[in-house]
């Protein structure tokens, strides 16, 4: 009535008036935001009540002067939860972490190390999976073993023979038998030299020697373990641009060597071209093209008419270790295989 607050009143009930301007824009655009900006408003700011009172003649903004309230049993109940949760998060943790070492034992299996155990004395689902696959790996570790033992047998009984073949043939009279003799048998111990590589490489118990080497170079040394006669009548290499690639040269080598053999073999002239063009090289020859997709020939065995046998399969197996890609196409009646 006399245009002044009584602030006597106001604290006779236990409200007081907010007079500092900062509180006021800031509480002003809260209770917009809310759309609560009317001529009489209640909200919570900031854990207080306050009273809005807006007409023509005044606008006011009143506390309530008890302190605020926390929320206790709130906060309480949060606490729990959360300590809750944290606690389920932990022993989850903990229950994966062997799936997360089988998961390990699993990735450095697959990369050929068979040195592994994961044999688990637990009582879960985990542990089961993981004696289970334990002992799959001791099985795949002793026939593995089972059968390089068998491989190495074989191979050191055959040498046996083969010396004494080629002791033999020194001893031939004829010059031209003797040479052709020898030939015949330093043929098969090369070939027993490969068959250990051969089984080193799908075992993948092969440690690589990597250098870098020119192609030429790589291309001459493939022509020279064919162990052909006039392999000048039987192979031509042109080099466009010759470069440089590093591998391990038994290996690669070995791969090249089973691409002119498979070449001049299947070749309707007993003839293979060799491209090396820079950053690939090609092995063209003449003949029928291939019955079925490249994928086919690069399984172990794999049997079709006018098929590659197993030196698809070795050429693949070699390329893969050294990153490299075997690709194929036929043109104007010819086989074209390029390694990049």
């Amino acid at each position: 009535k006399t245009g002044k607050i009584d602030e006597a009143y106001l604290e006779s009930q236990n409200v007081s008036l907010i007079t500092d301007k900062g509180d006021v824009i800031q509480i002003e655009r809260y209770f917009k935001e809310k759309g609560k900006y009317k001529k009489y408003a209640v909200d919570t700011y900031r854990l207080q009540r306050i009273i809005l009172i807006n007409n023509d003649r005044f606008k006011l903004f009143l506390k309530n002067r008890n302190k605020p309230k926390y929320p206790v049993k709130r906060i309480v109940v949060f606490s729990i939860v959360l300590m809750f949760i944290l606690f389920l998060y932990l022993w989850i943790v903990r229950s994966l972490k062997p799936l997360s070492e089988l998961k390990n034992k699993i990735k450095t299996f697959s990369e050929g190390n068979l040195d592994i155990s994961c044999s688990s004395d637990k009582d879960d689902e985990i542990a089961e999976v993981a004696n289970e696959f334990d002992h799959a790996v001791t099985m795949i570790r002793e026939l593995l073993q089972s059968r390089q033992l068998f491989l190495r047998a074989i191979m050191h009984e055959l040498k046996t023979p083969i010396a004494k073949g080629r002791l033999m043939s020194e001893m031939l009279p004829d010059e031209k038998s003797r040479a052709r003799m020898h030939s015949i048998f330093e043929r098969l111990n090369l070939l027993i030299d490969e068959f250990a590589k051969i089984e080193k490489i799908t075992s993948k118990n092969f440690k690589l020697n990597i250098k870098p080497y020119k192609m030429s170079d790589l291309v001459e040394a493939s022509i020279d373990i064919l162990m052909v006669e006039n392999p000048e009548r039987l192979v031509t290499i042109e080099i466009e641009k010759d470069y440089i690639v590093k591998v391990d040269f038994e290996l690669f080598t070995l791969a090249v060597k089973n691409l002119l053999d498979n070449a001049i073999k299947y070749s309707t002239d007993k003839h293979v071209t060799v491209k090396i063009l820079g950053d690939h090289v090609e092995f063209i020859n003449k003949a029928e093209a291939l019955k079925e997709p490249l994928e086919n020939y690069f399984k172990p065995f794999h049997t079709s008419k006018g098929g590659l046998g197993l030196g698809i399969y070795i050429v693949k197996s070699i390329l893969d270790i050294h990153h490299m890609e075997l690709e194929y196409r036929y043109e104007e009646g010819n086989n074209i295989f390029t390694v990049r």
